[in-house]
């Protein structure tokens, strides 16, 4: 670990020194997992809780893995219900989507934060997350919501690199994003449309990919995955398989994206 990394270690350690109780915004990812680690260890399990929120937008597998985690860490955990298709606008799937959903999840946050007599609530944005569109930050600002890792200047890659050293499971976990962001902005966001990119992922995934994304466009699902993984993909057999099982999912159009994996791709039309 280099010198600079230490010190931003220890500068994180020291933000929640001075916060002394928090609640941290938990999804099972991880940077939400390496943020409660840090902040169990500084304050003690008695000062901290882990929120999780259920929706829609929150596939089944990440549930199971936050449970897991949650028994490994020993931490009090809460879940809490959140249906954002509930929110007025929300499945409309404006540009600012993610301030709507960020608004509504954090002021329930708050109410919960209140009753639990915790001062701060916390979430796992990093220093990378500037660079993207990150309409929901304006909702985490007008709510006072603390972002320590953002704060110590910690990237993405920074927060993998500790999270191995400090033996989380997490640490080479693929990245994930809520299920909202499969769709192009304008497309009506659905319950039965999150189920079908739900299955369609759950499907790829168990058939051993990394890391995919599969963005929804009405009847076509545009698949994402690691580059080096795409030859295995176009392998005959496999190819009719994954076509087959997302036509019976509900799609027509199946394709590959050439690009490969990105996050936020559904951003790039915004400039």
């Amino acid at each position: 670990m280099s010198s600079e990394l230490k010190t931003k270690f220890e500068n994180l350690k020291e933000i929640f020194q001075t916060m002394g109780k928090v609640l941290v915004a938990f999804s099972g990812g991880v940077d939400s997992t390496f943020l409660l680690k840090v902040a169990q260890d500084t304050l003690g399990k008695e000062h901290v809780v882990a929120v999780t929120a259920l929706s829609p937008l929150y596939p089944e597998r990440e549930l199971k893995s936050v449970k897991k985690l949650v028994q490994t860490l020993g931490v009090r955990h809460r879940l809490i219900e959140s249906n954002e298709l509930e929110i007025p606008g929300f499945s409309k799937n404006p540009p600012n989507r993610c301030y709507y959903c960020k608004r509504k999840l954090f002021l329930e946050l708050w109410s919960l934060a209140k009753e639990e007599a915790l001062p701060f609530i916390v979430e796992g944005s990093t220093l990378d997350d500037q660079k993207d569109h990150r309409p929901g930050k304006m909702a985490i600002q007008e709510l006072g919501i603390r972002s320590p890792l953002e704060e110590a200047g910690l990237t993405k890659i920074e927060v993998r690199e500790l999270s191995k050293a400090m033996g989380l499971p997490t640490w080479d976990k693929p990245s994930f994003a809520c299920l909202a962001s499969r769709f192009p902005y304008g497309e009506e966001i659905t319950e039965k449309s999150l189920r079908m990119v739900d299955e369609a992922e759950d499907f790829l995934f168990g058939l051993g990919f990394k890391q995919v994304r599969v963005r929804h466009y009405g009847n076509l699902a545009r698949i994402e995955i690691l580059k080096e993984e795409m030859e295995h993909l176009m392998n005959g057999s496999l190819r009719e398989k994954v076509v087959s099982h997302l036509k019976n999912i509900g799609y027509q159009y199946i394709t590959l994206d050439l690009q490969g994996f990105r996050s936020g791709s559904m951003n790039e039309v915004l400039g």
